[in-house]
């Protein structure tokens, strides 16, 4: 019983201390500017009329929606709420999973204290376009947590428990637990020098020669990335790997070596757990698979760009921290006081991170719904207006005002540049009405009225919201003390 409340107040712990090193909790920030409403569209198919066929290159990849969708409504509270209790969900899974792995590879419960305060230090995966942790619900963080569960097993040889926990995770986010099915295939392909496992060895054989042949006459034909889908993806610099500068590649290369060195020194003192060799092999086979797509992503393959290959080094960053605290608090570290001094030395490193971006930022520690601010209330009467009203904003209003008019007033918009763009990256027609809605936007700040009237009629908007700073003739239907919005019709 003791054991069991240590564990739920380390849980508990775990998830304050990550939340307030991640700024604090906040609903519809990032890319919830795809979540929120791709779930309100699965609940309400009347909402997004025009935007559901941006939102459908990635929702045909995610049965999350659907899912979700049948848990809210999205005019009323439901939305905040679900999104939180997901996000809380995901923290506790990931302390969870935290447990699992050390324990796996047979680490002392000050080793699990230690990997947990280690991973409660949200950093950005270098040039990866991933963060170890997230201020907000996002389901490839559930997804991580589930998949990190399914390598504690694997590391046991629980064959059949990691299967149903990386089907898990491609249900609640597919692309995540990709990186997780290829380690543990990996896994099975060595199994070891019994007749099933030769037998099974000679089977995947050809299989894996007729893969490389096909991948090979692939490089010649496969489709690529035009001009204008690329230009549409300019900023995205993560994408491309052969454009990192030294400092990504020297972070992110130091991973498979700092795992390397401290199997093998764990190797050296008979401490493997039965598993831990075929799951450091899949972990280092991910980062060749991830060198071979560096040119074929430098090629502009759609496939190959579609598939980031580089986020392989989130998995490796969480191993290779879990690696990290066991060599700490049970290799290094000797005696209690010891133990007890490196635990509290990296949980005050934790607590105190987490204190100072709170303050620094100003942000509050737990934000559940959307801030009360003359954006969000622009927003809200457009909320009240018909559902295929499609608005016309500055396009780089979600970085600028906090929310996307997607997630805030649950319309369509013009363009929301900042997730479009992302979004761009699975759908060639995609890019190009980003491409073109971008140019057409291009000056928002200097646009006149019959400009703004003309876009109405180009892209069917019904009102343009501008800040009330800047002058215009056109109708006023709304108006706070910041915002405007005008009748473009």
């Amino acid at each position: 019983m003791s054991r069991a409340l240590a564990l739920a107040a380390g849980a508990a712990a775990f998830l304050i201390v990550a939340t307030a090193n991640s700024g604090g909790y906040r609903y519809g920030i990032s890319d919830q500017a795809f979540y929120v409403p791709a779930v309100a569209h699965a609940a309400d198919p009347s909402l997004f009329p025009r935007d559901s066929a941006i939102l459908s290159v990635q929702t045909s990849k995610w049965l999350g929606d659907d899912v979700l969708g049948l848990l809210v409504r999205p005019a009323s509270s439901d939305m905040p709420v679900l999104f939180a209790v997901l996000y809380a969900a995901g923290g506790l899974l990931l302390f969870a999973s935290v447990v699992s792995v050390v324990r796996a590879l047979g680490g002392s419960w000050w080793a699990v204290a230690g990997a947990t305060a280690l991973l409660t230090l949200r950093h950005r995966i270098a040039k990866t376009g991933a963060n170890s942790l997230e201020g907000y619900m996002h389901p490839r963080m559930l997804a991580f947590a589930v998949g990190l569960i399914a390598l504690g097993f694997m590391l046991k040889r629980r064959n059949v428990a990691a299967t149903i926990a990386i089907a898990m995770a491609a249900a609640i986010h597919p692309t995540t637990a990709l990186w997780f099915a290829g380690v543990f295939v990996l896994c099975l392909v060595s199994l070891g020098s019994r007749p099933a496992s030769r037998a099974m060895r000679r089977a995947l054989l050809p299989v894996l020669a007729v893969a490389g042949f096909l991948t090979v006459s692939f490089y010649g034909t496969a489709p690529v990335m035009t001009g204008a889908w690329l230009a549409v993806l300019d900023e995205k610099d993560y994408l491309f790997s052969h454009q990192w500068p030294a400092y990504a590649w020297i972070l992110n290369l130091l991973y498979p070596a700092v795992i390397v060195a401290i199997y093998l020194r764990r190797k050296s003192l008979g401490v493997l757990a039965p598993g831990e060799r075929r799951v450091v092999g899949g972990l280092i086979a991910l980062v060749v698979v991830f060198l071979v797509s560096v040119p074929l992503a430098a090629a502009h393959l759609i496939p190959v760009v579609q598939l980031q290959a580089n986020r392989v080094f989130w998995l490796l960053d969480a191993f290779a921290l879990l690696y990290i605290a066991w060599w700490l608090l049970d290799h290094v570290a000797t005696g209690t006081t010891v133990r007890t001094a490196l635990v509290v030395g990296l949980a005050l490193l934790a607590c105190g991170r987490g204190a100072f971006i709170l303050i620094d930022t100003g942000r509050a520690f737990v934000t559940f719904d959307l801030p009360r601010d003359d954006w969000t209330d622009a927003m809200r009467w457009l909320r009240t207006q018909p559902a295929d009203w499609q608005v016309l904003a500055d396009p780089e209003h979600a970085p600028k005002y906090g929310t996307s008019v997607r997630v805030a007033a649950l319309r369509d918009t013009v363009l929301e540049r900042s997730k479009d763009s992302a979004m761009a990256m699975y759908d060639s027609a995609v890019a190009l009405r980003v491409s073109d809605r971008s140019i057409a936007l291009g000056d928002f700040g200097n646009l006149t009225d019959e400009q703004f009237r003309q876009l109405g009629k180009r892209y069917d908007a019904r009102v343009l919201v501008l800040e009330r700073a800047r002058t215009t003739q056109l109708p006023q239907l709304y108006a706070n003390n910041r915002f405007a919005i005008y009748d473009l019709r």
